[in-house]
C-alpha cells in the first residue's frame, strides 16, 4: 500500500511539473494593475519560517506563468513556472532557503502572466516572514459534509513543515467493510510532548482510545454517576487528569434558512476523570445549567467552560424519564433554539486536593445577545480565545460565528471583560469560524473556516503577535495548489503537536476492535 502511495505520489509531480515553461523571469514584460487571481490566497500574510512550500495556482487569463520571489536583503531568489494550467509548485529545498534568508522580514512576489505575445506583470506583493516557528504536526477529521450518515473518514497527522499525511486511524478497515463506526476528536496532552492522547469511537466499537506512548486501549466511559458518555476533553497540563463535558445532542433541519442545521445540546455536565486509576466523578452536576467545552489554564489551576441556563428543563414532569425524557428536552431546545446562549464561566482548581471551587462568570455574552463556545487559554495565560456567534454552541453551522479574544491580564487589572474583549478582526471572514487551537509559543492559531466556499471547513494559521495582534490568515499549503478544492472532505479540529502520535495505525485499530480487551470506567 505505501509503495503504491509513492508511486501516485511521483505521478502526480510528473505530472504537475510537464510541460512547464522555463523558470527564468521574463527579460521584458507589461506593468498592468490588474492583481494576479491566485489560489489559495497567499497575498500579503505571514507565515511561519518553518513552513512547507506555498505553492498556489493563477485562475487568470494566460498560457504560462511565472513567480519570482525575492528577499528584501536581495541574497536569495526562488523562481518557479507554470503551463495553462498556472499551477505554481516550488522546490522544496530552495524554498527553505529563502524562508531562513527572510526570517524576521518579507519576502516581494512578483507573478507574470502570458498572454499572446507578451507577458504581463502583475503588482508586486509581500509574504511577511514571522521569527517564531509553528508547532510541526497538525492532526485533523476528514469527513465529508453530511449530517446524519458517516463513512469513510479518518483521524490523519499532517507534518506542516512538508507534504507528509498519515492516518492516526481510518473507519473504512478493508478487512470489516460491513462494519461501521463514527469516529472524532483526537486531542493531546502538552502538544504531544507526553505521549498522550484519545479520540473516541462511536456507534460499533464505541468507547474512547487512549494512545500512550506506542501503544492504545479503548476504554467504556459510561459510568451510573455521571450524565452519559464523556465527549469534550480537556488534559490537565501537566497531570494525567482530563475533564469532559457530558453531552446529550440532537439536531433538526431548517426548511429555509442560510444554516442548514441547528445541533444543540439538551443536557450537559463536568466530569473528571482520573487516567492513572480509572476513575470518574462529577464536577458540575445540575439540572437546568448546561455545561460544555472545558479547558484548562497552562498553569492548571483554573477551568475554563461555557454554560447555558435553561429554565424549561426545571418545568419537565417527573414523569417523564428514560428516552421520552430526553425526546421532551430535545424537542424544547430546539423549539427555542435562537434563545439559547452560553456565557463564559470559570472555576479554580486545587491540584492537591481535586477540589473546584464555585462557579465564576467571565463574560455574559447572552447580555450581549451573543453565545460563547470553545474558549481556550494561550500558552503564556494571557488571552482566552474562543468563538462567538448569535446563538447556540455548535458553531461550525453559524455563519455568524467569528473568533474573539479577552485579554485575561487586563481583566486581572480592573477591566472589565466586555472592554477587555475584542474580535479577531484580521482572521475572521464573512462565514463560519470554528474550531481553533494555540500553537506551543503562542504565536500561531489554527482555526477551521468554511470562507472558501461555505460548505467545507478548511485549515487557516494565523499569525497572533507579542502585543496581541492576529494578521490575515493563510490556508494550510498543499503539494498540489488545486488539492483542497478536489478533496471533498472537511476538516474538523485541528490541533497542533510538536511530536509525532507514537503508536501505529495497526496498533490503534487493534484497540478499536479487540471488544474483549475494553475496561469499564469506576465511580
Amino acid at each position: 500500500m505505501k509503495s503504491r502511495s509513492t508511486f501516485l505520489s511521483l505521478l502526480v509531480l510528473v505530472l504537475l511539473v510537464a510541460c512547464k515553461p522555463e523558470a527564468v523571469v521574463p527579460a521584458e514584460s507589461v506593468a498592468v494593475s490588474e492583481a494576479a487571481d491566485i489560489y489559495p490566497e497567499y497575498r500579503d500574510v505571514m507565515v511561519p519560517p518553518n513552513i512547507a512550500p506555498l505553492n498556489f495556482m493563477v485562475r487568470g487569463e494566460g498560457d504560462a506563468f511565472v513567480c519570482q520571489m525575492k528577499t528584501a536583503r536581495g541574497a536569495k531568489e526562488l523562481v518557479a513556472a507554470a503551463g495553462d494550467d498556472g499551477k505554481i509548485i516550488f522546490d522544496t529545498l530552495a524554498w527553505r532557503e529563502l524562508l531562513l534568508e527572510a526570517r524576521g522580514g518579507d519576502i516581494e512576489v512578483n507573478v507574470y502572466s502570458h498572454r499572446g505575445d507578451a507577458w504581463l506583470h502583475h503588482p508586486a506583493y509581500t509574504i511577511s516572514v514571522a521569527k517564531e516557528e509553528i508547532d510541526p504536526y497538525l492532526t485533523y477529521r476528514l469527513i465529508e459534509p453530511s449530517f446524519e450518515l458517516y463513512r469513510q473518514l479518518g483521524i490523519y497527522e499532517r507534518d506542516i513543515t512538508r507534504f507528509e499525511e498519515r492516518p492516526i486511524y481510518e473507519n473504512n478497515d478493508v478487512y470489516a467493510e460491513d462494519d461501521n463506526h463514527c469516529i472524532n476528536c483526537h486531542t493531546p496532552q502538552q502538544y504531544g510532548e507526553t505521549g498522550l492522547s484519545l479520540f473516541h469511537v462511536r456507534a460499533q466499537h464505541g468507547g474512547t482510545v487512549f494512545i500512550q506512548g506506542d501503544k492504545a486501549r479503548r476504554l467504556n466511559m459510561r459510568s451510573d454517576s455521571t450524565l452519559g458518555n464523556a465527549v469534550y476533553p480537556a488534559w490537565h497540563p501537566e497531570k494525567p487528569w482530563i475533564v469532559f463535558s457530558s453531552n446529550k445532542t440532537g439536531q433538526s433541519f431548517h426548511i429555509a434558512d442560510h444554516d442548514k442545521i441547528e445541533v444543540v445540546d439538551y443536557a450537559s455536565d463536568l466530569i473528571f476523570y482520573d487516567v492513572e486509576n480509572n476513575k470518574i466523578s462529577n464536577v458540575l452536576k445540575t439540572p437546568v445549567e448546561m455545561e460544555t467545552f472545558p479547558t484548562w489554564a497552562p498553569d492548571g489551576k483554573r477551568l475554563y467552560y461555557c454554560s447555558c441556563t435553561y429554565q424549561p428543563l426545571a418545568h419537565l414532569p417527573d414523569t417523564l424519564q428514560g428516552e421520552a425524557r430526553d425526546l421532551a428536552c430535545s424537542d424544547s431546545v430546539i423549539a427555542n433554539y435562537r434563545d439559547v446562549r452560553y456565557r463564559l464561566m470559570s472555576l479554580d482548581f486545587d491540584p492537591q486536593t481535586r477540589q473546584f471551587s464555585t462557579p465564576t462568570l467571565v463574560l455574559d455574552c447572552p447580555s450581549m445577545a451573543k453565545s460563547a463556545t470553545l474558549p481556550r487559554v494561550s500558552p503564556d495565560g494571557r488571552w482566552l480565545l474562543f468563538t462567538m456567534a448569535d446563538f447556540g454552541q455548535f458553531h461550525i453551522w453559524h455563519s455568524s460565528s467569528d473568533l474573539y479574544v479577552i485579554d485575561l491580564q487586563a481583566i486581572a487589572a480592573g477591566q472589565q471583560p466586555a472592554e477587555a474583549m475584542r474580535p479577531l478582526s484580521a482572521a475572521n471572514s464573512d462565514n463560519v469560524e470554528s474550531y481553533h487551537t494555540w500553537s506551543s509559543n503562542g504565536r500561531w492559531i489554527v482555526f477551521s473556516s468554511r470562507r472558501d466556499d461555505g460548505s467545507y471547513t478548511r485549515p487557516y494559521i494565523c499569525y497572533f503577535d507579542a502585543e496581541g495582534h492576529d494578521h490575515k490568515p493563510f490556508l494550510l499549503p498543499q503539494e498540489d495548489p488545486e488539492h483542497n478544492l478536489l478533496r471533498m472532505k472537511s476538516y474538523n479540529i485541528p490541533e497542533f503537536s510538536r511530536k509525532p502520535v507514537g503508536a501505529t495505525t495497526e496498533t490503534i485499530r487493534n484497540a478499536v476492535y479487540d471488544d474483549d480487551a475494553v475496561q469499564r470506567v469506576q465511580n
